[in-house]
This record gives structure tokens, C-alpha cells and sequence, in this order.
């Protein structure tokens, strides 16, 4: 992993398409979107698509979410059989708050299970040789918070490095991150801690840098439909002032870019589908924003997006 400013994994969204376009806007590292350790050993197909790599990727962290530490194992040994030499490191999902996940004892279930979490970071050390990092959350919920234990728990068991989400399980995305539980990890443990949450501009990316002390930010929701915010991140980190936004020009040009890349790697109808709300998302804040949200979940073909982004240069 190099530089400090991240691209967060998200299911459904970190695409080989986006993360290539958030690596032309500076992301230093990437992930896959979240992969079922469980949906690999069994040679699910829809499961092995989502490692497809964006051609600008050298490197990448594979995130995968498992409660079996034979799926993980069988899966780890899987890929590095397969793609060894494209592989940084191996994320375990320990935060995601999905109910279809923790149901399964995953994601964030495993923060009220830490034992298990222990044996299958455990697990993955020992049959890796790529470092295995670990993402978690605040707690379960307020009257389980236990990040610092918990980053205690996988710095002993192995791990690499930490990310933290400063939320709760039970918060999902509501509410403010948490700075001071990502400090207090920080303090905790020796291994690089990666902060997570409510990183939306510049600015709050240098702000948790310095009140947290960790080492890297990993930017999630606020890269979406804004891939530029990696740029305006680096630059004001490096110079101590803002970037102007992209113009409604080049954040067209770079959706447009990301479609083509979806459908050539996926196809057109499934591509378009995903991309309509990549669409949506590029829309905000821009002049007639509704209206084009409206017409973005209509988006049949390229030529549709292609005749959409033109009535748009010619508002703006």
C-alpha cells in the first residue's frame, strides 16, 4: 500500500470501472467491492466477477467477508493461486452492518464474537503471503463500543493494519463518525490505523488525519459521483489549499469514461444497469439535478447516457 488517501471497498459499487477512474483522480490504493469468502470456495461465478481489475490497477486489496475460517483459508489459497502477483493484501470485513450479512454471523456481527474474529485472522495469516489487514466499526452498538479491544484483539492475531468506521453497527450510516474511538485505536496499537467515516470533502479527510493521528483515510461514500475528491484531498494535504470542484465538463466526461469501461467489461444491459445510479450520483448539486436523476434510471444504452450528458453541456 502506498500513499495515505484510499478508495474504501463498497458492495454494488467499487467496480473495476470507478476504481479506474478514482486511481485518474489520485487514489493511492484500491479494493474490490466486498467478496463472500463462502461464494468463492464454492466456484460461484457472479462471485469471481467482482475481481476483475481496472487496467491502471497494479495493486489491489481483495476484501472478502467470511464466519467459516475454511471458506477464508480455501479462498485466500484460491487467489493467490490464481492472481498472486496483482494482490496487496486481503481485508476482512468485520464493519459491514448489512442484515443480510450479520445474519450470517459476518461483517459487523463478528465485533460481539471476537474470538471468532481472532481464529479467522488467524487463519488467514497463517495460509497468506500477503499481509491480511482487518475493517471494523465502533462497536456493535453504544453499549458495546469495543474498537480499541477489538484493534487490540487483530493487532495480537496478526494483523497488518486496521481500518476504522467511527459509527456503530446499530448507527449504519446515520448520525456523525466518531473521531475520538479511531484516536483512541490509534493509541492502542502499533500497526497502521486506517480512518473511516463522514469524509465528504478535503477538509474533513486533513482534519481526521490531524485530530486522529492515523496513518492513511479511506474515502467511501463521499467518493460517489465524485471521484475528484482524491485529488482535492492530496492537493491539500501537499499545499495546504483547496482545489476548485470539477466543473460539470469534466464530471460528465469522467461518468461518460466510467460507462464505457462497465460495458466493456460487463456488457451493455448489465453495465447501464449499474450505471444509472453512478449517474444519479455525478448529477448532485449540478443545475436541473432532479430531472436528470430522473432520466438517469431510464438509461437503457451508452447512446441514452451519451444524449443525456449532451443536454447537460449545453445547460451548463
Amino acid at each position: 500500500m502506498q500513499g495515505n488517501v484510499y478508495l474504501a471497498p463498497m458492495a454494488g459499487v467499487t467496480d473495476a470501472a470507478f476504481r479506474h477512474i478514482a486511481i485518474e483522480q489520485g487514489a493511492d490504493f484500491t479494493y474490490t467491492e466486498m467478496v463472500s469468502a463462502k461464494g468463492l470456495k464454492y466456484g460461484s461465478a457472479k462471485t469471481a466477477s467482482l475481481l476483475a481489475f481496472a487496467d491502471n490497477e497494479k495493486e489491489i486489496g481483495v476484501q472478502l467477508f467470511a464466519s467459516d475460517a475454511d471458506a477464508l483459508t480455501s479462498s485466500i489459497n484460491t487467489l493467490l493461486d490464481n492472481y498472486a502477483g496483482r494482490i496487496a493484501l486481503f481485508d476482512i470485513n468485520m464493519g459491514c452492518p448489512a442484515p443480510k450479512i450479520t445474519s450470517n454471523g459476518e461483517g459487523s456481527a463478528l465485533m460481539k464474537n471476537p474470538e471468532l474474529a481472532s481464529r479467522l485472522i488467524k487463519a488467514a495469516v497463517k495460509v497468506s503471503s500477503k499481509p491480511i489487514t482487518v475493517k471494523f466499526r465502533k462497536g456493535w452498538d453504544e453499549a458495546s463500543i469495543n474498537a480499541v479491544d477489538f484493534a487490540r484483539m487483530a493487532e495480537e492475531s496478526g494483523a497488518a493494519a486496521v481500518a476504522v468506521h467511527g459509527r456503530t453497527r446499530q448507527q449504519f450510516y446515520s448520525g456523525k463518525a466518531d473521531l475520538d474511538i479511531i484516536t483512541k485505536v490509534k493509541q492502542s496499537v502499533s500497526i497502521p490505523v486506517i480512518g473511516n467515516g463522514d469524509i465528504t470533502c478535503a477538509q474533513h479527510a486533513v482534519n481526521m488525519m490531524n485530530l486522529t493521528g492515523c496513518d492513511a483515510v479511506m474515502v467511501a461514500r463521499g467518493a460517489l459521483g465524485n471521484p475528484f475528491i482524491f485529488r482535492e484531498i492530496k492537493h491539500l494535504l501537499r499545499n495546504g489549499t483547496e482545489l476548485e470542484p470539477a466543473a460539470p465538463q469534466e464530471k460528465m466526461t469522467a461518468l461518460f469514461k466510467q460507462a464505457e469501461l462497465a460495458v466493456k467489461a460487463k456488457g451493455e444491459p448489465n453495465a447501464i444497469r449499474q450505471i444509472r445510479k453512478h449517474a444519479a450520483w455525478y448529477f448532485k448539486g449540478m443545475q436541473g439535478a432532479a430531472k436528470l436523476r430522473e432520466a438517469a434510471v431510464r438509461l437503457n444504452t451508452l447512446y441514452d447516457l451519451r444524449a443525456l450528458i449532451h443536454n447537460v453541456e449545453n445547460i451548463d
